[in-house]
């Protein structure tokens, strides 16, 4: 069962499961608490997780005017503040991870690491193939799936779709609008993954992993952008692993880490 909590004016949904180190899962565009579900049975056996739903996805309510990615982080900041209260353990999939980005560039004080899935930094990152999405009608068969969940779940009803639908598409061929510089203020340990099919360019994945100064990176083999449910256990072992590591990775042939390339 959720629970619901007023952030920003919003009547937000989460879920929390397990105990432990606050984790918080963040999904992305048209998604919900369900994507998590692989996750959830795993990582709630060595953390807190929670699991909001952003503004006008899944059982939380869309408000009036747009839906940005600055408007999300501020959401997620007051989410954190409200419900933990300390750094946490952030893990963000496509949106999700975008909006991760600049948490952590604006409130690192909010975050002890970060991983980013599918995730792009500016507008220019998807792959040509997949630049039609932010097209796409919202009755067409690609997004079938994610209009029954929020017709089952949306406060707002099922004739409210097209609205938050055009909202988030409009997010999409704006933003978000970050540049390399930006990126390189984070300070935080940071996890960038990605299919090696993903949606995301591969040149654009490397450039957000090589700006960062406590990067590391993962292409995942035979994953989409839907990795989270095509390669679960994978997934979450590079997550654990990750997010258990208590110093900086200490390898044995260092380049990008090297002390002569900082």
């Amino acid at each position: 069962m959720g629970e619901r909590v007023d952030v920003n004016g919003f009547r937000t949904y989460y879920e929390v499961h397990g105990k432990g180190d606050p984790l918080v899962l963040l999904h992305g565009g048209f998604g919900g608490a369900d994507l998590w579900g692989a996750q959830i049975s795993d990582l709630e056996n060595r953390f807190r997780v929670l699991v909001p739903e952003q503004r006008g996805h899944g059982h939380t309510p869309d408000g009036e005017g747009p839906i940005t990615y600055q408007l999300l982080a501020d959401d997620l900041v007051a989410f954190l503040e409200r419900l933990v209260g300390a750094p946490v353990f952030l893990v963000g999939a496509s949106d999700g991870g975008n909006v991760g980005l600049i948490v952590a560039m604006q409130r690192p004080d909010l975050l002890r690491k970060l991983v980013t899935i599918g995730a792009n930094f500016d507008r220019d990152g998807l792959v040509p193939a997949a630049a039609f999405l932010t097209d796409l009608p919202p009755d067409h068969e690609a997004w079938a799936g994610r209009r029954a969940v929020y017709d089952a779940v949306s406060p707002d009803g099922p004739d409210h779709f097209p609205v938050v639908f055009g909202k988030i598409q409009t997010m999409w061929r704006q933003g978000p609008m970050l540049r390399v510089d930006d990126l390189a203020t984070i300070s935080i340990p940071v996890l960038v993954i990605a299919g090696d099919d993903d949606v995301i360019r591969h040149e654009h994945t490397i450039a957000l992993y090589e700006s960062l100064g406590q990067g590391q990176l993962a292409i995942v083999p035979g994953a989409s952008h839907a990795v989270l449910r095509e390669k679960p256990e994978l997934l979450d072992r590079l997550i654990v692993d990750f997010l258990n590591e208590e110093a900086p990775p200490d390898t044995m042939f260092p380049i990008r880490r090297s002390a002569s390339s900082k």
